[in-house]
């Protein structure tokens, strides 16, 4: 197959050539046509959607290699997309809205998302960014057998490729989820608070909701259990959390 050529028939994106494939769902059109304009002249295939509810359909026939999201749609918002990918994905996430509070971007990267960006937004910023997580993803690749920082259980914590593995099988975990993973090992001998998270992983330091944390570590444990890990993250009721070594499930 050769050219650039992305056909789309009754919501279904079919892709024409090998290559990286970028969703984009924003419910305003010249801010969809910019992105995937910028995104197209850097050499990305690029598939726009006017609701969430169109991006999942076409992501659940044709999965993207990254996902772009505003997060105020009508219908269904980006952040119910955001936590409907993670429920059946690892694909990088770059979140784009005009809100830009802390606890807006505390409550985007929680649910799912691996970066945000606030309107106005420079499309050139916006392509970097993306540039780059493709470059951290190429550089985990380029090696299976790697040196690990960390042991806890079964799990082997690689800080330099941003792995996890439990038992030699790659927990997919998502830069957000490895760094809380990778922090709790660390400070495995203590309880972390859902505070000290949101400040010392996600740089956060205003008031906000500490609940924030949760819906990652469900995200994390559920993964855990899928991979048999004898590793557990124990709810310090009213604190946080702590990370703890148990038997090997049955």
């Amino acid at each position: 197959m050769c050219g650039k050529c992305l056909i789309r028939a009754a919501g279904v994106v079919y892709l024409t050539q090998m290559g990286k494939l970028i969703y984009i769902a924003d419910d305003e059109q010249n801010i969809r046509e910019l992105i995937r304009t910028f995104l197209e002249k850097d050499g990305f295939e690029a598939a726009d959607f006017a609701s969430g509810e169109e991006l999942l359909f076409a992501f659940d026939r044709m999965p993207s290699d990254l996902v772009i999201l505003d997060i105020m749609m009508n219908g269904m918002d980006g952040l119910a997309v955001c936590a409907e990918l993670r429920k059946k994905s690892v694909v990088p996430i770059i979140i784009v809205s005009a809100k830009d509070s802390e606890a807006d971007r505390i409550t985007g990267i929680t649910i799912g998302g691996d970066d945000y960006l606030t309107k106005p937004f420079s499309p050139v910023e916006l392509v970097a960014r993306v540039k780059a997580v493709f470059r951290r993803m190429e550089f985990s690749k380029e090696t299976v057998v790697y040196d690990a920082d960390l042991s806890f259980g079964d799990l082997t914590i690689s800080e330099n490729y941003k792995k996890a593995d439990c038992g030699g099988e790659d927990l997919e975990l998502s830069p957000t989820e490895f760094s809380v993973v990778s922090y709790l090992a660390r400070n495995a001998d203590r309880a972390i608070s859902r505070d000290e998270l949101l400040k010392n992983v996600w740089k956060f330091e205003t008031e906000i909701d500490t609940r924030a944390t949760d819906d990652v570590i469900k995200r994390i444990r559920k993964k855990l259990a899928a991979a048999m890990s004898v590793v557990r993250i124990e709810t310090v009721w009213g604190f946080g959390f702590k990370i703890e070594k148990g038997d090997v499930p049955v």
